[in-house]
């Protein structure tokens, strides 16, 4: 097979899919190179293939799609890559508008040619990269601030419900109802990778094989980690601290007592390994003091409530305010993907707010998250902390929410109204 014949079939594979939209917006730009980032088996080829079918409603000649990654492709060198145009042009007769190079770590010097098609200003350019070998803040590098990158992260609740043809609408019977909070429960159990909806894989065995390729390829090879035994440990300790407060001091004095050798740098650094790895995310404690909240503690989650149940073997039962409160957390870090804000909890010594929404310099919105069916059971001190908040940011007047199991209304208490959602409906926003 030469490229040729491979751009082809290539193409012929790609329309025999069956590829689900996602909920994610893009602009392309001949002024930037588009670079797609997130977690290994969140589906960023799929979302390529989404735009190509779904989102842009592409053409064969339009259009140039090179996986580095397929096994024909390998050897791929710099002046077969340079030579695609000429290929497509051969074939089609026409210059193709779009490049989507998948996998794109995999060409060697693939920095150099993807700014050559860029300096033309005449494509618009799609790359990903996989996490274990190409980081987001890379390919920035790389390509000289030229980038922009967009996050594709495990299936939305939305999106969810999407594959399983459960129509979203206004209002639902009581059937509809039922069936719409079971699969929120199935979310918050199963987590929102792709291959858990698409395939017949079972959870534990795909989870096990995730979270192994995610410890030794993205982290342990990457880093060059000379004691994984210590990493297990701390990944470990910060599933158990999920939707809670992690404490690097505390975490160093533990290990210490178990023997191990290990400094509070060294645990730091682990914590961001994990974080470019896309497993975990840290939402740190608001002050008006940048460094006061590079100091105290932060609250950590996970990309993927799957997941962190693998680790744990929690049960959803047992766990309800915590797997809300994560998917809350999940979706607020997608939108700072998106839009201008910022996402804050805070904690003094009469409340905590489980989010603080910022935008720009004022304070939009407090959000509590409680497992509560009717304003009953509503703990007392969700909506006292919400009020007390409100002074602490009276001058940005900012919207009081609890975002509920499945309870909404509103009330008014010293005169400010605090508006209650279930969880389902503030995730279909």
């Amino acid at each position: 097979m030469d490229i040729k014949e491979y751009m082809l079939s290539k193409k012929e594979d790609i329309k025999s899919l069956k590829v689900y939209p996602r909920d994610i917006s893009i602009k392309p730009s001949k002024e930037f190179v588009s670079s797609i980032v997130g977690p290994r088996r969140a589906g960023k080829t799929y979302f390529l293939y989404d735009l190509i079918l779904n989102k842009l409603k592409l053409h064969d000649e339009d259009y140039v799609f090179i996986n580095f990654e397929d096994e024909w492709i390998s050897n791929y060198d710099k002046k077969s890559a340079l030579d695609v145009i000429k290929n497509h042009v051969e074939i089609y007769g026409k210059t193709p508008e779009y490049l989507f190079f998948d996998e794109v770590q995999n060409l060697e010097g693939w920095e150099t040619i993807v700014y050559t098609f860029y300096e033309t200003k005449r494509y618009n350019i799609f790359i990903t990269g996989s996490s274990s070998k190409l980081l987001s803040k890379e390919i920035s590098t790389q390509l000289r601030g030229r980038s922009i990158n967009y996050a594709v992260f495990p299936f939305s609740f939305k999106e969810i419900l999407n594959v399983k043809g459960f129509s979203v609408k206004e209002y639902y019977s009581a059937y509809e109802k039922g069936r719409l909070l079971n699969i929120l429960n199935e979310y918050l159990q199963k987590g929102g990778y792709p291959q858990i909806y698409l395939t017949e894989v079972e959870p534990k065995l795909f989870f096990e094989s995730l979270l192994e390729a995610i410890f030794y390829r993205d982290i342990i090879e990457r880093y060059k980690i000379r004691e994984p035994s210590v990493l297990g440990l701390l990944i470990k300790f910060l599933s158990g601290s999920f939707s809670a407060e992690f404490s690097l001091n505390k975490t160093y004095n533990v290990l210490k007592t178990m023997g191990m050798k290990i400094s509070k740098k060294t645990i730091y650094s682990y914590t961001k390994y994990l974080e470019n790895s896309f497993l975990i995310f840290f939402i740190r404690n608001f002050s008006p003091s940048v460094r006061n909240m590079e100091l105290v503690n932060k609250k950590v989650y996970f990309f993927d409530s799957g997941l962190v149940n693998s680790l744990t073997g929690i049960r959803i039962k047992e766990n309800y305010g915590r797997l809300m409160e994560n998917a809350v957390a999940l979706k607020l870090k997608k939108d700072e993907y998106r839009a201008p804000m910022n996402v804050y909890y805070y904690k003094n010594l009469n409340s905590e707010i489980d989010f603080i929404i910022k935008e720009g310099n004022h304070i939009k919105q407090l959000i509590q998250v409680s497992y509560a069916n009717n304003f009953d059971e509503v703990d007392k001190r969700e909506y006292k902390a919400l009020l007390n908040g409100y002074e602490l940011f009276k001058e940005h007047n900012p919207e009081l929410l609890v975002i509920t199991w499945d309870y909404e209304g509103e009330k008014l208490m010293d005169n400010k109204k605090i508006k209650f959602i279930p969880l389902w409906k503030w995730l279909l926003e």
